[in-house]
């Protein structure tokens, strides 16, 4: 087995024992992260109803045009945590439950949390 399906199968296998443990419910959504190479998405998702409530990604039009005086990856993520928390508050969601979703808290997600924690949203 090759690095990579095997760096594959660990993220999957960490992803489903963090999603046992945790669950978004309406008064407190799951704030998933999923990043690519270039990419990074943020969405607030209800478990109880499945439902995506919000999503924001630097792939947004809306989006696009903040993002592209950024340089780096982590500003970039830290943003989108930034725009994820504004929208949030606005719908009137003021804490969540952060799901890394495999990922290591390190780096670009690791930027997202902090961005979204500076918006105003608590987890």
């Amino acid at each position: 087995m090759n690095s990579i399906k095997k760096g594959k199968k660990r993220r999957q296998r960490i992803k489903f024992q963090i999603r046992k443990k945790i669950n978004g419910t309406t008064e407190r959504p799951r704030l998933v992260v999923f990043r690519s190479l270039k990419n990074i998405y943020a969405q607030l998702v209800d478990d109880s109803n499945s439902k995506t409530l919000l999503t924001v990604s630097t792939k947004s039009k809306d989006v696009a045009e903040k993002i592209s005086a950024l340089k780096s990856n982590i500003e970039k993520s830290k943003l989108i945590g930034k725009i994820t928390a504004e929208r949030a508050i606005s719908s009137n969601i003021k804490t969540v439950v952060f799901d890394r979703n495999g990922y290591l808290f390190h780096g670009r997600v690791k930027a997202l949390a902090e961005g979204a924690r500076e918006g105003g949203l608590n987890f």
